[in-house]
C-alpha cells in the first residue's frame, strides 16, 4: 500500500512538493495513525479524480441534445396535442319554439386553425368544372338585373347574409326537393360558419335545364341569367348543384347519402363480383321517358335473351308494402347494372355506380355536378342509345369473357363514389361553387321583401315521419375545425380538349368492338 501511495503521489512534480509537506509527518507516525492516513489518502484521490472529470466535461460541446450515433437523425421531441373537444349544437326545439325563431347561439365564425394541422388535400377532379359553369359571367360579372331575370322559372330565391339564410319562394316544388335542397344549404352554413360569403341566387328544382346558350351568342347578346339546378347539358348554361337526395328522399324511403353510402359498401361485401348473377339489371319507372320504355324490349323472353333483367318499379305499391323490394344495398347482386336517364338526368346514377357492378351507361344527354369526370371503359361501359339490346348483350358477353377487366371497371366506379363523392366532398363542392359565384356579384345582396329567415330549427323542429328522421340523420352537429379541400386549377384549353377527346375515343373503340362482334355473328 505504501508503494502504491508513493508511486501515485510522486508521479509528477506537482505532487512531489505536496508529498514532502503533508505526507512525510504521517510516514513517521506510529502504526495507530494508519487509519487516519488511509482517510486522507481517500480524500486526496477523490479530489484528484473529480478535478480530472471536471476538466473533461468543460471540453465537451455545450449542448443539451443527446449525442447520437453517426447517421441517426435528431428529431425534436414532440408532445402530441389532445384533439379539441367538439361542442355539439343540437336543435333548440323547446316548447314554444317549434318553428318560429332561429337561435343566436350557433357560432358565426370558426376557431383559428391549428398551425400544425396538415394542409387540406386538393379537391377531386370534378371540381374543375365549376370554372366552366361560371365562365359565362367571368367578364361581365353578375348584376341584380341578371339574377332577377332567372325568376321566370325559379322555385325560390336564396340570400345568405352574415352566415344566415333567407328564402323567398315563388312556386311549389315536386315532393320535397326544395325542402331538402334548402336543408342541405343550411347544413353547409353549420359546417363552415362565417366562411360562406354573402350572395343572392335563383334556384330551379325542375329536372331539365332551361337557359339555352344559343340565345346568348353574338356581338349584341346579353349575359344569361344565372340559374342553379340539379343538371345541365351541352346546349344550356344552367349552373349544376348537388341534388336534394344527398340529405334524403322521404317519398321513396332513400336515406341520406352518408348513411346510404355505408349500406352500399356493406352490401358489396355480401355479394362478391364473381359470385353475382352474370346479367345486366335495371329496376325503375319506365313511364317517365320513351328511352326507358324502349329498354323494356331488352328483357328476357321465350324467343330472345339479351342478357338483361329489367323490372318495373311501382312506387305507390312499394310505399304501401313498406319498401321491402327497394332497398338499394340489397340490389348489388348482378355483375352489371344499367343506368338510363328519365325525363332528364336521374339521381339513381350514384347508387348504381356505387354497387361494384359494371355500370352499363346508356348514352346520356345530361350531366350533374360530378358525372363529367367519369371516363368510359374505366368507370363505366358505354351503351348505344339507338340499339340498346344488342349493345347490352355485347357488353355482358364481353365482361363475362374478360372477368378481371370487367371487375376492375366496377371497382373503379365504386371507389370513385366512396372516396371522391363522400359527403365531405359534396359539402366542399357546394362551398367552392357558392364562393366562386359570390366573387362575380356586382351588387350587395339584401334580404328579399317577402323573404323569411331559414334555419335548421325552423325546418326540422316541426317536421314529422321520414322527413324528420332524415333531417336529424343528416344534420351537421358541429362546425368543422378544418378548411375545405383546395380547389384545383381550371382546365387549360389543351387539357380540356385532351380529356374530351379521350372520352370520345374510348366510346368509339367500344362501338368498333361491338360492330365487329355482330358482323362476325351474322357471318
Amino acid at each position: 500500500m505504501l508503494k502504491c501511495q508513493r508511486y501515485f503521489l510522486h508521479g509528477s512534480g506537482y505532487f512531489r512538493h505536496f508529498s514532502d509537506t503533508i505526507w512525510r509527518p504521517f510516514m513517521k507516525a506510529p502504526a495507530r495513525s494508519s487509519a487516519i492516513l488511509f482517510f486522507f489518502l481517500f480524500l486526496l484521490i477523490g479530489a484528484f479524480l473529480s478535478t480530472r472529470l471536471l476538466d473533461s466535461a468543460t471540453s465537451l460541446p455545450t449542448t443539451s441534445k443527446p449525442i447520437l450515433p453517426t447517421g441517426t437523425a435528431q428529431k425534436p421531441l414532440k408532445i402530441p396535442k389532445k384533439p379539441p373537444v367538439k361542442i355539439e349544437y343540437p336543435l333548440n326545439c323547446s316548447a314554444g319554439n317549434l318553428t318560429r325563431t332561429c337561435p343566436r347561439n350557433y357560432p358565426t365564425a370558426v376557431s383559428p386553425e391549428d398551425p400544425d394541422r396538415p394542409s387540406p388535400p386538393e379537391c377531386p377532379h370534378y371540381f374543375r368544372w365549376i370554372y366552366g359553369d361560371l365562365r359565362p359571367w367571368m367578364k361581365s360579372g353578375i348584376t341584380r338585373e341578371m339574377v332577377e331575370r332567372a325568376k321566370r322559372t325559379a322555385t325560390f330565391k336564396l340570400v345568405i347574409l352574415n352566415g344566415r339564410a333567407y328564402v323567398e319562394k315563388y312556386q311549389r316544388a315536386f315532393q320535397t326537393r326544395d325542402v331538402f335542397t334548402l336543408w342541405g344549404i343550411l347544413q353547409l352554413l353549420r359546417r363552415y360558419p362565417g366562411k360562406v360569403p354573402d350572395l343572392e341566387l335563383m334556384f330551379d328544382c325542375v329536372d331539365w335545364p332551361v337557359i339555352q346558350s344559343k340565345e346568348y351568342r353574338g356581338p349584341n347578346a346579353t349575359a344569361p341569367p344565372p340559374l342553379f339546378r340539379y343538371c345541365g347539358d351541352d346546349a344550356t348554361l344552367d349552373i349544376v348543384f348537388p341534388d336534394w337526395s344527398f340529405w334524403g328522399w322521404p317519398e321513396i324511403n332513400i336515406k341520406p347519402w352518408e348513411s346510404l353510402l355505408k349500406d352500399l359498401k356493406e352490401g358489396n361485401k355480401r355479394s362478391r363480383w364473381m359470385e353475382r348473377e352474370p346479367y345486366a339489371y335495371w329496376k325503375g319507372n319506365p313511364a317517365v321517358a320513351a328511352t326507358r320504355l324502349d329498354l323494356l324490349k331488352c328483357n328476357v323472353s321465350d324467343k330472345q335473351d339479351w342478357n338483361a333483367r329489367v323490372y318495373t318499379q311501382d312506387w305507390i305499391r312499394e310505399s304501401q308494402e313498406g319498401y321491402k323490394q327497394s332497398d338499394l344495398a340489397s340490389q348489388c347482386i348482378h355483375r352489371y347494372k344499367i343506368y338510363i336517364e328519365g325525363s332528364a338526368w336521374s339521381v339513381s346514377q350514384k347508387y348504381i355506380l356505387a354497387c361494384d357492378s359494371v355500370t352499363l351507361l346508356v348514352k346520356p344527354h345530361y350531366y350533374d355536378f360530378f358525372t363529367r369526370s367519369l371516363m368510359p371503359v374505366h368507370h363505366y361501359w358505354p351503351i348505344r342509345e339507338d340499339d340498346k339490346c344488342r349493345s347490352i348483350k355485347f357488353a355482358v358477353d364481353w365482361g363475362n369473357r374478360h372477368k378481371q377487366k370487367a371487375q376492375s371497371i366496377g371497382k373503379a366506379a365504386s371507389d370513385f363514389i366512396q372516396e371522391d363523392l363522400k359527403m365531405d366532398n359534396v359539402y366542399d363542392y357546394m362551398f367552392h361553387l357558392l364562393n366562386e359565384y359570390a366573387k362575380l356579384l356586382k351588387f350587395k345582396p339584401t334580404v328579399p321583401e317577402k323573404g323569411v329567415e331559414l334555419c335548421s330549427e325552423r325546418m326540422g323542429c316541426g317536421a314529422e315521419g321520414l322527413k324528420k328522421k332524415f333531417m336529424m340523420e343528416s344534420m351537421v352537429k358541429y362546425p368543422m375545425d378544418a378548411s375545405p379541400c383546395t380547389m384545383p386549377p381550371p382546365f387549360s384549353p389543351l387539357e380540356l380538349q385532351t380529356f374530351l377527346n379521350r372520352k370520345v375515343n374510348s366510346i368509339k373503340q367500344v362501338e368498333a368492338w361491338e360492330k365487329k362482334f355482330w358482323e362476325n355473328q351474322n357471318t
